[in-house]
């Protein structure tokens, strides 16, 4: 690794609101699936993030964090919807930031992304069902205005909770299918009242959250969103529409606007986008980083985080560089390597080994993958090792007894956050 590689990644980087991250990369939010059966936090959760703590990352961003009880989007996740568990958070915070890293609280609704075992009626913009086979998803009812309104209050209040229970941040999750990306999503919304009908109103329902939740947080606390680049399906939100919420985004000030795409009916954000992969992405390792590029010229002043493909520290140096993005995210790595950013920086490694795991079945890939990754995660929350050489047939058969999930059609859960 270059002096210059080394200390582009190194440098701090100071937020709009006034905090500063320690350094350039991130752990970006990975669904963790270490809730109890109430959806509170676990001792196993803060073991997890005690071990991220020491990774050398200058930002962890929690997984899915849900704000109402009556909607989660898999098994094992946690929701704040009060402060019930206020000791537990505590403790998972103090974890989190215990070596001197931010940790932000990632908050989400999954809107219709819900499966039938969990939920026989999810609610949605629309009544517009998830586009898969097999049944997986039942078809959603749509939410009226007052419940719109509620879901709004609810995702301040989340906020709020956190950051009272030690974490530094929160990042409004508004990509990956979830609801905020359906309101988003002409597909998805198909409203006609001050909720959609239009780009603009389509907005509304993220810029009104993004609002309660900073009169919730007030302006010193970091305050981040995740966003599709684009929904990778025809007749969803395209990128110029997705670049108008950008330039909505900048004008309300957010700290940090960390760049995905995709959804469970296409999920580029996993590394399956709908097109091929251009050979130029391949070279820059970033899947959206020519997006990154257009975000950046519609709104230089806003911050950018780009998650989704970075294995070298020499790629990492070059998307930041280039001035298209302050921060990297990685993901997966750091289910296998843990200490991957720490070595990064100081420059004892100059790449990740972690590569795809498949078993070579197509009906099994998809499902065997995630679950590989996920059961990892778990490792770490009991006081273990990753186990990089465990056949990911093991791990499947560990994660569909551990959550009861039946059908290996489509994974059951994203592993992305």
């Amino acid at each position: 690794m270059t002096t210059s590689t080394h200390s582009v990644l190194t440098e701090p980087f100071p937020l709009p609101c006034g905090a500063t991250l320690p350094n350039r990369i991130a752990k970006s939010a990975l669904s963790e699936g270490l809730g109890d059966r109430r959806n509170s936090p676990t001792p196993r959760l803060r073991r997890l993030y005690e071990r991220w703590s020491s990774s050398g990352a200058g930002l962890l961003i929690t997984g899915n964090v849900m704000v109402d009880h009556r909607h989660i989007g898999e098994p094992g996740n946690v929701v704040v919807a009060d402060d019930r568990d206020g000791a537990l958070l505590r403790d998972w915070a103090t974890a989190a930031t215990g070596n001197g890293a931010h940790a932000w609280v990632q908050l989400n609704h999954p809107g219709r992304q819900v499966p039938r075992t969990l939920s026989s009626r999810p609610v949605a913009p629309s009544a517009v069902g998830v586009d898969l086979p097999g049944g997986t998803f039942a078809t959603p009812r749509a939410l009226t205005h007052d419940e719109i309104v509620d879901i709004v209050g609810r995702f301040a209040t989340t906020a709020g909770t956190v950051i009272a229970a030690g974490f530094t941040g929160v990042q409004v999750h508004a990509a990956h299918g979830y609801l905020i990306s359906q309101f988003l999503s002409p597909l998805a919304n198909q409203r006609t009242d001050d909720w959609g009908g239009t780009p603009e109103k389509r907005r509304r329902f993220l810029l009104e959250i993004v609002r309660a939740v900073r009169a919730e947080i007030g302006p010193d606390v970091p305050l981040a969103v995740k966003l599709n680049s684009a929904d990778f399906q025809r007749g969803g939100m395209t990128e110029d529409e997705s670049l108008r919420v950008v330039l909505d985004l900048a004008a309300e000030g957010i700290d940090l606007l960390e760049i995905s795409g995709g959804s469970y009916e296409s999920a580029a954000m996993m590394g399956a986008p709908s097109e091929p992969v251009k050979q130029s992405t391949r070279e820059r390792e970033a899947y959206f980083l020519d997006y990154a590029e257009r975000a950046r010229a519609a709104a230089p002043s806003l911050p950018l985080m780009l998650t989704g493909g970075f294995r070298t520290a020499t790629g990492m140096a070059s998307a930041l560089t280039s001035g298209a993005v302050d921060v990297v995210g990685l993901g997966r790595p750091l289910a296998l390597e843990p200490d991957l950013p720490a070595r990064l920086l100081s420059g004892a490694t100059a790449a990740s080994d972690v590569r795809p795991r498949r078993v070579g079945i197509r009906t099994l890939d998809g499902a065997s993958e995630v679950t590989w990754y996920t059961v990892q995660l778990w490792r770490m929350g009991d006081g273990k090792d990753p186990a990089p050489h465990r056949h990911p047939l093991r791990n499947l058969a560990r994660y569909l007894a551990s959550t009861g999930v039946q059908s290996l059609r489509r994974p059951k859960r994203g592993f992305a956050g």
